[in-house]
Formats: C-alpha cells, sequence, structure tokens
C-alpha cells in the first residue's frame, strides 16, 4: 500500500461540494494508493457530514486541524475566502510528510495521483500547471503588473505538488506571511508566484484543467499541440482533473458541469431535492431568455472539434 497525503482547506460553504471532491479521489484511487487527507479550516465549522465517506470507502485516512490568528482579515475576493491563504501554510501545520499533494474543492479528480506525488521536485518549491498567459493577453499584463516575467510562467495553486520540506529548509512560510499582508487580485496564487518565481516545476494541464485551459485547448488546439503535444491534451480531455474556477456547478451553468453532476449523483452527498431544485431554477431562468440569448449561451461551449473528424 502507498500513502498519499493530500491537503484541502475550505469551510463550512463548501462542505458539500468538497465531500464530492473528495469522493471522486477515492473512487479514482488505484487499489494500492491510500490517502491521508487533511483539511485545514478556521473556527466554527462541523465537518462531521463527511464521516458518511468511511462507510464506503477504506482507502483513506481523515485528519483535521483548525488554524486560528493566521491570515485574519486578509484580502478576499470572488467570494473566495481566507481559507485559500492556508495551504502557503501547510509546510509548518503538517509536518509529518516532507512533500504533499494540494486540491481545491472545486474540482473533480478522475484519475490516481499518486505519480504526482511521486515526482522529483528537486530545488522547486512547487509543481503545478502554468496559466498559458503567452496566449493570454490580459494575463500576460496582469503578471507584469506583478513584477513577474510572463515569459517565466505563472502558475495556477489550485492543485499543486508542495515542497514541504525544502519550504520549511528556507524559511518560505515567513515569506507567504508578509507578502499575505497585500491586496493581490488573486490572493494565494498571486503569492506563491511571487515568492517563488522561477522555482516551478511545470506539469500538463491534465493536473489542472481549468475553464481557461479547456477553452484553449479546444478551440486553439494547433497551438495548444505546440507547446504541450497532442498526447497531453488527451489526457487532459480524457481524465484530467477538471477545475471549477469560474462560475461553481452548484450554483449555476458552468463549463464541464456535465461532470461535476455526474460525480455529484453517484456521490454520498447526493440530495435529490437539491437536484430538482437547481434544475428548476436554471429551466426557469432559461425560459424567461429571448431565443438569441439562448443560442449564444450555446455557442460560448467550447466544441471538441476532434470528436466530430471521420
Amino acid at each position: 500500500m502507498k500513502t498519499v497525503p493530500i491537503l484541502f482547506t475550505f469551510d463550512q460553504s463548501l462542505v458539500m461540494p468538497a465531500g464530492v471532491c473528495l469522493t471522486s479521489l477515492l473512487e479514482s484511487a488505484e487499489p494500492e494508493t491510500f490517502y491521508d487527507i487533511f483539511i485545514l479550516h478556521g473556527p466554527g465549522c462541523d465537518f462531521s457530514s463527511l464521516n458518511v465517506l468511511k462507510e464506503r470507502f477504506s482507502n483513506f485516512r481523515l485528519t483535521i486541524r483548525e488554524i486560528s490568528g493566521e491570515f485574519v482579515g486578509a484580502y478576499e475576493i470572488r467570494g473566495i475566502p481566507e481559507t485559500a491563504y492556508y495551504r502557503l501554510l501547510s509546510p509548518e501545520i503538517i509536518p509529518e510528510y516532507d512533500k504533499l499533494l494540494y486540491s481545491d474543492v472545486d474540482v473533480i479528480i478522475r484519475e490516481d495521483l499518486s505519480k504526482y506525488y511521486d515526482l522529483d521536485l528537486g530545488e522547486n518549491y512547487f509543481a503545478g500547471v502554468d496559466n498559458c498567459s503567452r496566449l493570454r493577453p490580459s494575463m500576460r499584463e496582469y503578471i507584469a503588473g506583478l513584477g513577474i516575467d510572463w515569459k517565466d510562467n505563472y502558475y495556477y495553486s489550485g492543485n499543486l505538488v508542495i515542497n514541504s520540506a525544502l519550504i520549511r529548509r528556507d524559511g518560505m512560510i515567513d515569506r507567504f506571511r508578509e507578502l499575505g499582508k497585500n491586496n493581490y487580485n488573486q490572493q494565494d496564487m498571486d503569492i506563491i508566484n511571487i515568492a517563488c518565481n522561477k522555482r516551478f516545476l511545470p506539469l500538463g494541464p491534465v493536473f489542472c484543467m481549468t475553464v481557461q485551459l479547456y477553452g484553449l485547448i479546444v478551440n486553439r488546439r494547433a497551438d495548444m499541440e505546440a507547446i504541450y503535444g497532442a498526447e497531453a491534451l488527451d489526457d487532459a480531455l480524457d481524465h484530467g482533473i477538471v477545475h471549477y474556477n469560474g462560475t461553481k456547478p452548484w450554483k449555476g451553468a458552468c463549463m464541464n458541469m456535465d461532470i461535476w453532476w455526474t460525480a455529484y449523483r453517484r456521490s454520498p452527498f447526493f440530495d435529490e431535492a437539491f437536484c430538482q431544485q437547481f434544475w428548476d431554477s436554471q429551466m426557469t431562468m432559461l425560459e424567461r431568455l429571448p431565443l438569441m440569448k439562448r443560442i449564444k449561451m450555446v455557442l460560448r461551449y467550447p466544441i471538441d472539434k476532434k470528436k466530430f473528424k471521420k
């Protein structure tokens, strides 16, 4: 049995989607993989509903640790709470391991993650996925405003491999805390990119297929193949970690929401009443829209042209 430690940070408002995410993690595990799951959270959270996972799965251990007095009052934007910053403290809060996986909970995991834990990070603080700013002019401008050369890449923080031993050795957590006093638009993601510029091991989009990367893969296929190769893009589409880093599928219509809802229906957190209410509200919203508005919404959904080739 191979033990793979993985960290999540969230508050009370995300318990249900966290349960769906954890279900997808455990369902996708190979028989020899055992996940040592850590949850870091702020005061006042009740995660007892997650105990239902123990009735279905035996391939994990769950450790919950409360964080108090850290990043209180830190900058919050787009409804992302201060728990987002807790991943920066993980090498200190979880000293049991020299390396950790990290994942947001607004994701669906579709493959065993042990191969990412086995990566040799060398002198890199993190391994992660570049946001492909080279194909996104607005992101190049934003990154330059942070004092980072976009050619050095800018990495997503939703899925990471964390080199805890190196971060502890180099005292990087103090640097994270200092940067945490600033009001960065992308919060923890800006912090780790500023502090750890050029100290990332780049991974393919399969490890963190965001809404933006999905759009690039299916609509700018040639450009993305030039960067990653065709096989890497197919891997991302077939079994990549789907990251809903925009509209959340349990709140409204978004890219790849079908993947989340399929996982939700399979999970022990599925609620028929919530499902009915959600889809009833969505249909009501659509029925009130003019025909042209509905057509425009459909056309916004990227089409994987490869699937329609003969």
